[in-house]
Order: C-alpha cells, then structure tokens, then sequence
C-alpha cells in the first residue's frame, strides 16, 4: 500500500475520533467501518476497535462485539489485544464468565507483554468466583511470573493469603520472597508483613513438632511456652489456652513443672538483665 494511502487512513481513523469525543457517534462509526470493511487497510486493526468503541457508546453490543472481533482476528500486537480485553471487559459487566474467560485466554494467546498481567488476575478472579482454586492459584502464579510491579505485588498477596489459610506458611514464604526480589516491586511493606506472618506460622509448626517430640524436657517446655505466646500473634487466643494446659498437664512431670515456672513468670516480676528463656 502507498505510503499516502497510509497516511490517509490514518487521517481518517484522527477524524472519527475527534467527531466520537464531540459526541458525533454516527459519524464516526460510519468513518471506523469503512475502514474495517477495507481488507487492504494498514490500519484495519486500530480502526476495528475504534468502531467496537463507538459501537458500545451508541448501546450496539452486538456490533461491537462483532468490531472486536474483527479485530482480533488481525492478530495485531496492540489492537487485537484492545479488542480482546474489550471483549473480556464486556463479558464480565454482562455477567458471562465463561466468555470472558474465553476473551482474557484471547489477549494472553496475543502474547503482548503489556496486557499479560491484567489478563492473568482477570482469569484468577474469575476461577476464585467459580470455587476453582486450583485455576486460581495457577494464574495467580502466572501474574507473579510476569514480574510487573504492581500486579506481580498483588497477586502474590493474594496467593500468599490463601497459601496461609491452607496451611501452606513455607510455600506462601517462597511467593513472597519472589516478589520481592522484583525490581520496583509495589506495596513491599505490605509483602514483608505477610512474610513475617509467614515465618510465624512455620515457627508455630517447628515449636509443635518439638513440644510433642518428648526427648528433651527443657526444649519440650520452651517449646510449649513459645508455641502459647506466639499464638496469639495470629489470633489464635483460644489455641493458646489449649497449649498451656496442654503443658500444664504433660504426663512428664518435668515438663510440666517447668511450663508451671515459665506461665508464673506472667505474674512475678522478673529481676533486671534476666535473660533466661
């Protein structure tokens, strides 16, 4: 095509947008299918989700699905995957996941870097609506691997949150860490708390595993100990207690008097620089 052809469509494609944002929608409309109706117009693409645009402005969902589509069909790295995540969009405000699924899949077969990590939460919100954890987990996954800083921040949130609540503590500490070794990663204080949360509960789980070893009396008695007083620091009050008594009641009378001495310490004050554990 010659270059003034080129530029001549593109003139155009400057024209229906001026008379789309004065409110002229017909107008623009007919210039953007035109050029979409031309197989041999450099810029079909862009012009598909113009007309899309203006399609949807004007309540004509159907034709600017159609326009979408269009559009996509160029396999265009910029415009098919406007008119992708248009149509992933629409599908979601229609309440029609499945096709929205199906349009978010669209944009990451595009393989535009830029729209990757939108469409890879999109799919894990809508596998999290669905029950679908596993699909969740997997895209949320895909997220962090494209290593943009904010959508990589949040979705290892996210995955790190429902690691924890699976009782995952050191998987969801891998996440963490791996988005936090993203150069200008967002909300790092927000991924160092869970983190922390992270290394508490595997600390819980190692402070278990040594109170129910019973090899050694004054390790099962700290163990006891740093298991009640870490508990509450995830609100878990109420576990706490059962750990106490759980001490308290120990069949070896050692470890049970030592835990009696380390619950006492609450209520006696302690003699300055005492650093004993």
């Amino acid at each position: 095509m010659a270059a003034h052809e080129v530029q001549s469509g593109r003139r155009r494609i400057d024209d229906a947008r001026r008379l789309a944002e004065s409110g002229e929608l017909d107008a623009a409309a007919e210039i953007f299918a035109e050029l979409v109706a031309d197989e041999e117009e450099a810029d079909r693409a862009q012009a598909a989700v113009g007309l899309a645009v203006v399609l949807e402005q004007r309540g004509d969902v159907p034709g600017a699905r159609a326009a979408a589509r269009a559009a996509l069909a160029t396999g265009h790295p910029e415009y098919a995957a406007q008119a992708a995540c248009h149509l992933a969009r629409g599908f979601e405000r229609d309440h029609l996941a499945d096709q929205a699924r199906g349009a978010w899949q669209a944009v990451i077969g595009v393989g535009t870097p830029a729209y990757l990590p939108a469409a890879h939460m999109a799919l894990a919100r809508i596998a999290a609506e669905q029950g679908d954890d596993r699909e969740a987990e997997a895209a949320l996954r895909e997220a962090i691997a494209t290593r943009d800083p904010m959508t990589g921040s949040l979705a290892a949130q996210r995955l790190a949150e429902y690691l924890l609540a699976e009782g995952e503590p050191g998987e969801a500490a891998d996440v963490l860490i791996e988005a936090l070794d993203m150069p200008e990663v967002a909300d790092s204080g927000r991924l160092r708390v869970l983190l922390g949360i992270a290394h508490l509960d595997m600390a819980c789980g190692e402070f278990t595993a040594a109170a129910q070893s019973g090899q050694d009396a004054d390790s099962a008695a700290l163990a006891i100990e740093l298991l009640a007083r870490t508990l509450p620091l995830r609100g878990r009050d109420a576990d706490a207690e059962t750990v106490w008594t759980y001490g308290l009641d120990h069949p070896d009378e050692g470890v049970a008097e030592q835990v009696r001495l380390r619950l006492r310490r609450d209520e006696e004050p302690q003699p300055d620089g005492d650093t004993n554990v």
